[in-house]
């Protein structure tokens, strides 16, 4: 069979294919067919995709990561990925979102990406009644503790771009038991703790996350061929 070539920059656009796993999946086979997904929206023209699921438990370090902020692991599986971003634990109760899209035709700006998955995760949170928010120079989205106003995180993102087709993407606290992230720093700050929708008392179900995810995504990611095509970088 010959080698894939790439697609001309004006090839059909395919609206993005969402795909929810069902159970636990390891990381390593996710991983495998995240790069596979992403290199066929590259080099073949296949849709973007968003894939939701929840991981076995795992730590990753990105390309910042720290051999010192990994404290204490036990016998957790540990690995090293080449996506932004420092140590994190990805099991149960996390949401995660893996988000494939094609800069080429949303326009190849990183840092509008970044702030278009924050705008789109403050807007779920809104949802059931959250207020989250940035942090300068901290990807992910903090929560302000309603006693010292001292920010933790709820969600956390890291990405990753390959010839402008964006891989790897965000985890939402759901309802993970937070005693998990004892044994890393998470992404590399002291100087905050990390919550979930759970323990902020938002006792809802993975389903309801879900459906504010998919109800918010066009709101910050349009079909590049509508009028207001492109990514979105605006709060929301």
């Amino acid at each position: 069979m010959p080698p894939a070539t790439a697609l001309p920059p004006h090839a059909p656009y395919k609206a993005p294919e969402w795909r929810s796993f069902r159970g636990l999946q390891p990381y390593g086979a996710i991983l495998e067919a995240m790069k596979a997904r992403a290199a066929a929206i590259r080099q073949l023209g296949t849709a973007e995709a968003i894939w939701m699921l929840e991981h076995e438990a795992v730590y990753t370090g990105g390309t910042s990561a720290k051999q010192q902020d990994l404290l204490a692991p036990g016998d957790v599986p540990v690995i090293e990925v080449g996506r932004g971003g420092q140590w994190t634990w990805h099991g149960p109760g996390q949401r995660v979102v893996y988000v494939m899209l094609d800069l080429t035709k949303r326009g190849q700006d990183v840092r509008a990406l970044v702030h278009g998955l924050e705008s789109w995760i403050i807007a779920c949170l809104a949802d059931f009644g959250i207020t989250g928010q940035r942090r300068p120079g901290l990807p992910g989205i903090w929560v302000a503790r309603q006693t010292d106003n001292r920010l933790d995180k709820i969600a956390a993102i890291g990405i990753r771009i390959s010839r402008w087709v964006s891989w790897h993407g965000l985890a939402i606290n759901l309802a993970p038991d937070l005693r998990a992230f004892d044994a890393i720093v998470p992404c590399g700050v002291t100087d905050g703790g990390v919550t979930s929708l759970c323990a902020l008392g938002q006792k809802t179900s993975m389903a309801a996350l879900d459906s504010a995810l998919k109800r918010h995504f066009n709101r910050f990611f349009p079909d590049p061929l509508s009028p207001a095509s492109g990514i979105i970088d605006s709060r929301p």
